[in-house]
């Protein structure tokens, strides 16, 4: 018979609980074919209290590049952002960096 005493024992292992949400995320805005400039920049003022004008290039970047980095911060903050976005169907991704 085989005593559970005699088994060599397994390493203790870390469990780490947190996830980081402190780290910078970005929120990443996709140009699509869909929405208006109008839309898009009335939705990013709304999502990121941001002038018409920081709008309106975050907006063109998107329509250029395919896609714009239109806010930095913490996971939380990004969620919003995000959530505000995709209220009119807008397509983001949040990213750590």
């Amino acid at each position: 018979m085989i005593s559970l005493q005699n088994l060599p024992q397994a390493p203790e292992l870390e469990v780490i609980d947190e996830v980081k949400t402190k780290l910078p995320f970005k929120v990443i805005l996709y140009n699509d074919d869909w929405h208006t400039f109008e839309e898009v920049i009335a939705q990013l003022i709304k999502a990121l209290k941001c002038s018409f004008e920081k709008a309106r290039e975050l907006t063109f970047e998107a329509h250029i590049k395919g896609k714009a980095v239109v806010y930095t911060g913490e996971l939380s903050d990004c969620l919003k952002v995000s959530s505000v976005l995709e209220e009119i169907a807008l397509h983001t991704q949040i990213v750590s960096e």
